[in-house]
């Protein structure tokens, strides 16, 4: 099964590939890309359901998207503007970079508060868990703004795919902080796994389907 589904995404892969192959690479090019890989698979799946072989949903798919000529075009002009192509990259990388610093403070005021709370007399142990609440959240804001960042040697990931990762991510957290809290309320073991136990099953489900589907995002040297 997984076998078959790669030589479907190298199948797909060569003809986005095919499309751009004059186009000089940018992080704007390798995001649309990743748009049109993902509506071709959807398509493909879509006309998979009609009865279809494999080989003629893929053909029907890379029909039913149209003429790309015109997006080629404009992604070949705009590959020659090194203007345009700043504007992009340095617009994802302020978004990542305020991403990152958001991410950082909340995780340190979780921290903090937390600590507080804990050195405080007479604070529930369920009331000092709380503000844990922060560093999940600084945790999902940091996964994403890492993965769309753009270095030297990658492109960053899809912003779809990196918001899907930083789920991943909140969810497994948040399975932690469920048990903590309801051990903390009910001193019961069988109720903290019960409370935790479906968040971290999605969680590192999502993520193994992610790892499992991801797309080569290093640049050619």
């Amino acid at each position: 099964m997984i076998r078959h589904k790669k030589d479907l995404d190298r199948k797909i892969q060569k003809y986005i590939d095919g499309l751009f192959s004059d186009v000089g690479e940018s992080q704007e090019l390798f995001d649309l890309k990743e748009e049109l890989t993902t509506n071709i698979k959807e398509k493909v799946m879509d006309f998979k359901k009609r009865d279809m072989t494999e080989d003629e949903a893929l053909k029907e798919a890379i029909i039913s998207i149209g003429d790309l000529s015109g997006l080629v075009n404009d992604m070949r002009e705009r590959g020659r503007d090194a203007a345009k192509k700043s504007v992009y990259s340095s617009m994802t990388a302020r978004i990542s970079a305020a991403g990152v610093i958001a991410g950082v403070l909340l995780v340190l005021f979780g921290m903090f508060v937390s600590a507080m709370l804990y050195f405080m007399k007479a604070i529930p142990g369920i009331a000092v868990a709380g503000p844990s609440i922060f560093i999940i959240c600084g945790v999902i804001l940091l996964t994403y703004s890492i993965l769309i960042r753009e270095t030297k040697k990658k492109f960053g990931m899809n912003k779809i795919r990196s918001g899907l990762y930083a789920l991943s991510a909140g969810l497994i957290l948040f399975s932690l902080y469920a048990g903590l809290t309801a051990r903390l309320a009910t001193g019961e073991m069988y109720v903290a796994i019960s409370s935790s136990m479906i968040f971290v099953i999605v969680g590192i489900g999502l993520w193994l389907g992610l790892l499992l589907t991801g797309n080569d995002r290093k640049k050619s040297q």
